[in-house]
C-alpha cells in the first residue's frame, strides 16, 4: 500500500465520549505521523436514531480535540445504492437468503451469543422457495443473511488479517454463522456499510476499538467476496470508567459536550487518555 489513509467513522445517535475521542485521536495521529490522509464518515444507516443535533455535535467534538478532516464528509444515508449493490452482487451469486425472524424468534431458540449478537440457529436457511414467496406474500418483512458455509467455499483458501500489534491473524467466519447483511428495516447492514465504504474511499489503515476485533473476520470474508481491497487493522485499548466498565453511549458515560461545557481543558483529557 503507497497511501496511509485512516478514518473516524462514528454514529450520530448520542454524544461522543473519551472513548471516541481515543479512537479519533489514535487514527488522526497515525495519519500524521505517516504524512497520510485523515477522513471522517458519518455512519447514519440506521436512520430512526441518528439525529442531526448529534452530528452537529460530533463536529464541535473533533474540532475540539484539534483534528482535521478532508471535505466531503461521507454520510452513508447518502449512499443506500452502494450498499444495495453490493448486496445484490453476492444474491446474485446464491449466497444469501431472505430471514423472516425476529430477535425473539431467534433468541427463544435457546442460541449462543457471539460478539456481534445471538449466533443465528438457521431457523429460515432451509425454507423453500415456495415458502419464501408465500411469506413474502402475506406481506412479512425479511432480512438477508449471509449463507457463510458457502461463501467459505467460493474463497476456498485461509483467511487472514495483518493486525498491527501482532502480525498476522487467522480469521474465522464460519464461528459466527450466517451473519445479517441487510435489516428488514433498512436494507443494509454495519457490515456491508461499513467494507464498501472503507473500500471506495480508499481507507488503507482500519484504526478501531478492541470490542470490534470480532467482527474483522466478517469483514474481510466480504472483502474477499466483492473483490475489495484488503486494509491493514489496529485493534486499540478501550476506555473504561473507574470501576472498568467500558464507556459507552447506552451507559450514560459522560460526553466530551459535556466536558467542554464544564470548562474542562483539551491537556486534561489527552493526559486522561493516556496520550501525549
Amino acid at each position: 500500500m503507497t497511501d496511509f489513509v485512516t478514518r473516524f467513522a462514528p454514529s450520530p445517535n448520542g454524544f461522543l465520549h473519551l472513548g471516541h475521542a481515543f479512537s479519533a485521536l489514535s487514527a488522526y495521529r497515525a495519519a500524521m505521523d505517516a504524512g497520510g490522509r485523515f477522513l471522517l464518515r458519518i455512519e447514519d444507516i440506521d436512520t430512526g436514531r441518528a439525529r442531526p443535533e448529534f452530528e452537529a455535535a460530533i463536529y464541535d467534538d473533533l474540532k475540539w480535540l484539534g483534528l482535521e478532516w478532508e471535505q466531503p464528509v461521507r454520510r452513508q444515508s447518502d449512499h443506500f445504492e452502494d450498499y444495495t449493490k453490493a448486496i445484490a452482487s453476492l444474491s446474485d451469486r446464491g449466497l444469501t437468503y431472505p430471514c423472516f425472524c425476529t430477535r425473539r424468534d431467534i433468541l427463544t431458540a435457546g442460541v449462543e451469543m457471539g460478539s456481534d449478537g445471538p449466533i443465528y440457529p438457521g431457523i429460515c436457511r432451509h425454507l423453500s422457495a415456495g415458502e419464501v414467496v408465500e411469506l413474502i406474500e402475506e406481506g412479512q418483512g425479511f432480512a438477508l443473511r449471509l449463507r457463510m458455509d458457502a461463501a467459505m467455499e467460493v474463497i476456498a483458501h485461509p483467511l487472514t488479517w495483518f493486525e498491527r500489534s501482532s502480525s498476522e491473524i487467522a480469521a474465522d467466519p464460519l464461528s459466527l454463522g450466517d451473519v445479517l447483511l441487510a435489516r428488514k428495516d433498512i436494507g443494509t447492514s454495519y457490515h456491508i456499510s461499513v467494507v464498501v465504504d472503507d473500500a471506495l474511499q480508499g481507507v488503507t489503515q482500519i484504526i478501531r476499538g478492541r470490542d470490534l476485533f470480532e467482527a474483522t473476520p466478517i469483514h474481510r470474508l466480504l472483502q474477499e467476496l466483492l473483490g475489495l481491497p484488503e486494509p491493514h487493522y489496529h485493534h486499540h485499548r478501550l476506555i473504561e470508567d473507574d470501576t472498568g466498565i467500558r464507556l459507552a453511549k447506552s451507559k450514560g458515560s459522560p460526553s466530551l459536550k459535556d466536558l467542554r461545557e464544564q470548562g474542562i481543558k483539551l491537556a486534561t483529557v489527552i493526559d486522561a487518555l493516556g496520550l501525549k
